[in-house]
């Protein structure tokens, strides 16, 4: 069953009760190219535009001019924008050409209108790239770097020039308007602190243990040239219900603090066995009673 018949009448084409005239056929077949065009255009603006910022970054990295070259994570924040930067203004200027004809048959008041929505939108989007620039330029924080943003806590993704993603360790991402952007603590501008406790028996000699201790540390140093200064060995910070507990303190480069202590506990633990020196740990004594010997109590 054919709910629309179409029909030749001179030079356009009728469908039940819609004609449309040749003229009209001829401006929707332009306007379509046209569009086609353009989306197209800024495929391929962004494609190039793309590679041009990549290679110009990878330039900077390699510099051999102290002045003009930049890290790694330096390149790959200020890449990261310029390519979002990139992005929205080619979609800007192609979305403003498709639109151009069709504000042509607006009225003056309708485009007012229509003008201020638009503007009154686009605040949050000023908003966010203005706030996006001032975390670039006072170097808040880069892509790469460990941060907590408000209740969100992680590893910074990228930064755009509207949002911030940061995946967390669970690998959740996390996308955050830049200019809802406040308050940021960066855990990754200066070395990080690590702190491993070690426990032992009351009736070790605390100064062998000490000895010992501050031995491995310093063989653990030598090893891992991620410790970016020596250990110390506090000495001895509680008296526990069960053992004394001796602390050991350093610092590392940026997010190697978790492997670095799981590596000196470890080393610390071997080092104490070799020595023949208790850690200490809960026990459970039973005591078995004889019948005649609960009958001699009793």
């Amino acid at each position: 069953m054919l709910l629309f018949k179409a029909d030749m009448y001179g030079d356009g084409i009728k469908l039940g009760f819609l004609e449309i005239s040749a003229e009209t056929i001829e401006k929707i077949v332009r306007e379509g190219l046209k569009v086609i065009i353009i989306l197209f255009l800024m495929f391929i603006s962004i494609k190039i535009g793309n590679k041009i910022i990549d290679k110009f970054i990878e330039k900077q990295v390699e510099s051999e001019n102290k002045r003009f070259s930049m890290s790694t994570q330096k390149a790959m924040t200020i890449g990261g924008l310029l390519k979002s930067l990139l992005k929205y203004v080619v979609y800007f200027i192609g979305i403003a050409g498709i639109l151009a004809d069709f504000f042509k048959g607006i009225s003056l008041t309708a485009a007012s209108i229509g003008g201020f929505a638009i503007g009154f939108g686009a605040q949050s989007l000023v908003k966010d790239l203005i706030n996006g620039f001032f975390i670039l330029f006072e170097d808040q924080y880069g892509v790469g770097d460990y941060v907590t943003i408000g209740t969100f806590s992680g590893i910074i993704d990228s930064i755009g020039i509207r949002t911030t993603a940061i995946k967390d360790f669970n690998g959740d991402m996390h996308l955050i308007p830049n200019g809802t952007i406040q308050a940021v603590t960066n855990h990754s501008k200066n070395d990080k602190q690590f702190i491993v406790d070690v426990s032992v028996s009351y009736n070790t000699d605390l100064d062998y243990a000490l000895d010992t201790l501050k031995s491995a540390a310093s063989r653990f140093e030598d090893e891992n040239p991620e410790v970016t200064r020596p250990l110390e060995v506090w000495g001895v910070t509680a008296l526990a219900s069960s053992g004394v507990t001796i602390r050991t303190v350093g610092y590392c480069t940026q997010m190697n603090q978790w492997s670095i202590e799981r590596g000196l506990r470890k080393v610390l633990k071997e080092a104490l066995d070799k020595a023949g020196i208790e850690i200490p740990f809960n026990t459970t004594e039973i005591i078995v009673k004889s019948e005649e010997k609960i009958k001699q109590e009793a």
